[in-house]
């Protein structure tokens, strides 16, 4: 009796083990596969949203990283937000749903995030500039002397947006309003505003008197003829007992050279900080902060690299950079509408129900429906960039668009000209790879004629048609931009 119980309680007892042992085998795999879903989010199309670096915080340097929770608590925490997005860092959000165009408020959240009047909390890519701008007013007050400082850079690179920064990081540090150090006795003399200053500035200031910093912003306007007024402006920090911190903000980044030679006359010249213009990599990591603090996925990453590209080799303008990608979100609403009106749903939802397909693939073909691909970001960077070498190429022929298309990967490798014989070979393995069947040597020679022409291709003169050299007459990026557009070409770019 006593052998019977103990094989019972052996038996049971194994049942423990085996039930334990079960739930451990089916508990790890979760945490498991969301890992593995992790690093190949990383390795994948947004490696470029995950694995941004910044040059003031790193995700492993930061000092608010929680520590390594341990193996139980990461798997009751992948139990809970299994239905969620799952958070690699403090607002860095991957696997997140795609959002739909047709949500009035999900389009208004989106295009107010891209909006050029909507300011982030951090002005990211210009610390530097930040750093020495607040350096700047923060020894002049501690020195209680006054200076002048000149902030200039082209349209859009954030000159304004940071001083508003600074400003602001300036308060928080003398705990007081800028400016309050003015009398607030109102001035009833007939003078102007800069006499006013003018006198104010010159007398004598007491030992309790306080810091006051002006700024003015858009000095281009303050250009007058005999350029008394900028002069003038300046000069109210040259006086003995000027308790003055001038900061003039201006496009022109030769201004003080210009139109204020007197200043390093009188060794007053203000210092200069010069806002350089947006490179593609921080117009893409700007446009991708901004994104980051929506919860879904709304563009295509090489669409938003398409268009940092775009807009840093023509001017880098961030403001244009937001306005394109507001403008591609427009483009998506219209096509969105439009196949709404010119297509039966009922239909295509039961085409899609009867076919089987996976669950992945009908995930990544809904999401890319939904969100803002290269074509649509190509439709509004033309848009925006219109020039005539776009419009002549998104014209001709598509025979005649696979001979450029051909002539841009040609010279990829650093060769400035080749041959039509050799080109033609090109133009052959292009129209091989599109399934298109190619046309004859001199159908060929016909075409880069015509191009010729255009001014598109530079054809030389040789006895011998197939040993004609010529060279791309445009700029290839201008090729890749007008073709991009056609959903045909875009495989054959790459």
């Amino acid at each position: 009796m006593p052998s019977t119980v103990g094989r019972k309680v052996a038996v049971k007892s194994e049942k423990a083990n085996n039930f334990a042992r079960s739930k451990s085998e089916a508990t790890t795999p979760q945490k498991r596969k969301l890992r593995s879903y992790v690093a190949a989010l990383q390795d994948g199309p947004m490696a470029s949203l995950v694995k941004r670096t910044s040059p003031r915080r790193g995700f492993n340097s930061s000092p608010n990283r929680p520590e390594i929770e341990s193996e139980k608590d990461s798997s009751v925490e992948a139990e809970k937000t299994s239905t969620s997005p799952v958070k690699i860092s403090n607002d860095i959000l991957i696997n997140k749903p795609n959002w739909s165009p047709r949500d009035a408020g999900q389009i208004s959240a989106v295009k107010e995030a891209l909006h050029v009047s909507t300011a982030q909390a951090i002005v990211v890519c210009r610390e530097d500039e930040q750093k020495r701008i607040f350096e700047f007013c923060k020894a002049c007050i501690e020195e209680e002397k006054a200076g002048s400082l000149y902030v200039c850079g082209c349209p859009g690179t954030g000159k304004s947006l940071s001083m508003e920064k600074v400003k602001q990081n300036l308060i928080d540090w003398v705990k007081q309003i800028i400016g309050k150090s003015l009398p607030r006795k109102r001035n009833n003399m007939p003078i102007s505003p800069l006499q006013y200053l003018q006198n104010f500035y010159s007398q004598q200031s007491s030992p309790d008197s306080k810091m006051t910093l002006i700024i003015a912003d858009e000095l281009d306007y303050l250009i007058t003829k005999d350029r008394a007024v900028l002069h003038d402006l300046f000069m109210l920090t040259t006086f003995p007992s000027s308790r003055c911190i001038l900061i003039g903000i201006a496009n022109a980044i030769d201004l003080a050279d210009r139109f204020l030679p007197r200043l390093q006359s009188l060794n007053c010249k203000p210092m200069v900080i010069t806002f350089r213009a947006y490179s593609k990599d921080q117009i893409l990591r700007i446009l991708q902060e901004r994104l980051l603090a929506l919860p879904w996925t709304i563009f295509h990453p090489l669409a938003l690299e398409l268009c940092a590209r775009k807009v840093a080799a023509a001017s880098g303008d961030m403001r244009k950079a937001l306005c394109v990608c507001r403008s591609a979100i427009e483009i998506l609403e219209a096509e969105l509408n439009e196949s709404e009106s010119n297509m039966n749903f009922d239909a295509v939802e039961k085409e899609l129900c009867s076919q089987q397909k996976a669950p992945a693939c009908q995930s990544l073909e809904e999401q890319q429906y939904k969100i803002v691909r290269i074509d649509h970001m190509a439709s509004a960077l033309s848009k925006a960039y219109r020039s005539p070498v776009v419009d002549i190429i998104q014209s001709l022929p598509q025979h005649q668009q696979i001979i450029l298309c051909a002539a841009v990967k040609f010279f990829r490798g650093g060769k400035k000209d080749t041959t039509v014989g050799e080109l033609n070979k090109q133009y052959i393995d292009v129209c091989k790879s599109t399934m298109i069947p190619p046309a004859g040597i001199f159908e060929v020679l016909s075409m880069c004629r015509v191009l010729n022409d255009q001014g598109l291709l530079k054809l030389g003169q040789s006895r011998d048609d197939k040993m004609r050299r010529l060279t791309l007459n445009v700029d290839a990026e201008d090729v890749n931009f007008a073709l991009q557009v056609f959903r045909f070409f875009r495989n054959c770019l790459l």
